[in-house]
């Protein structure tokens, strides 16, 4: 029986419109979204164990209200695109799809850059082609100069592709992921930039000045890994404020994210419904006042508690 509580109970009855809308390149979306990276395989790579469960959990978002889908062509490879052009297509009116270029898969799994000019503009036929579509609503340009976390290095290059495949009518919309602050503005500089993708949660915070900077200028912020980055003595508090709400803790990450800008998108993904359907509800979670101030302390406070233990034990 999977766990309850009263999000989840009125989940039926609570829309994700309550989550609010935000503009993302010429379109406004739902708050709350999909991320359909765990849709393909193990490590992101090849296919799913049950293709059929892939198909429901895509069939169930959009039904459930869902308008932004995130994936790129090098989950799989080529494995979550195919997926989500068979459970969609032909997309409903309103559908935001919104991929990623810059990346590649070598036949171990590894994750390699891909940013020449061929690459690129390969990646981009490669997700239209898999998706089934003429045009890409919204390109982020995934930056490798650091693989798992962002690292300096000129935007210029892969953007000046990107801005002429835009003009070329093949992408409406650029975007960016894996950046630094200075490559947002190096890269708003070349081209209009819609949003910027980045892991943010509750206890990864770098990007504070940047989302409320983003805000200011109506530029969409979409962070990953909503629960990615938490010690045990975070994650243990996180669980205890979840159990006080009678919610999942993924439930109380996502409400928080709401409540921290207007012009944050969530994209949450998993390959369970009933995972789904949880984080989905997660609309419906109020955060006291106290909670909420509690939740905002949980980096400071854990990394306090932390060093005051390794100063009694004489570390």
């Amino acid at each position: 029986m999977p766990y309850e509580n009263p999000a989840q109970r009125c989940a039926t009855e609570t829309s994700i419109e309550r989550a609010g809308l935000f503009r993302l390149g010429s379109r406004s979306v739902k708050r709350l979204g999909y991320g359909a990276m765990q849709l393909a395989g193990p490590g992101v790579f090849g296919p799913p164990r049950d293709r059929d469960a892939a198909v429901a959990v895509l069939r169930e978002a959009v039904a459930r209200g869902v308008d932004h889908v995130d994936t790129s062509d090098f989950y799989g490879p080529h494995v979550t695109n195919q997926i989500i052009r068979e459970a969609l297509a032909p997309y409903p009116a309103g559908l935001t799809l919104v991929t990623k270029v810059g990346a590649r898969r070598d036949e171990t799994g590894a994750w390699l850059p891909a940013f020449s000019r061929v690459e690129l503009i390969q990646a981009v036929h490669d997700n239209l082609r898999n998706l089934g579509i003429e045009v890409l609503e919204v390109v982020n340009l995934r930056l490798m100069f650091g693989v798992h976390a962002p690292a300096e290095g000129s935007l210029e290059a892969p953007l000046t592709v990107l801005a002429e495949l835009r003009q070329r009518g093949l992408i409406r919309h650029i975007g960016l992921s894996n950046v630094t602050p200075t490559q947002v503005r190096e890269a708003r500089r070349l081209c209009e930039i819609v949003c910027v993708q980045n892991h943010y949660n509750l206890v990864h915070r770098g990007d504070d000045a940047l989302i409320d900077d983003l805000a200011g200028d109506g530029i969409a912020y979409v962070p990953f890994f909503p629960l990615g980055g938490f010690s045990p003595l975070q994650s243990s508090v996180l669980a205890e404020i979840a159990r006080r709400l009678g919610a999942t803790p993924m439930q109380v990450a996502i409400a928080w994210l709401l409540h921290r800008a207007p012009n944050i998108l969530l994209i949450p993904g998993t390959s369970s419904v009933v995972h789904l359907q949880e984080n989905l509800a997660a609309v419906g979670l109020e955060l006291p006042d106290e909670i909420r101030t509690t939740l905002d302390r949980i980096a400071t406070d854990s990394r306090c508690s932390i060093h005051r233990g390794e100063h009694r034990s004489g570390l």
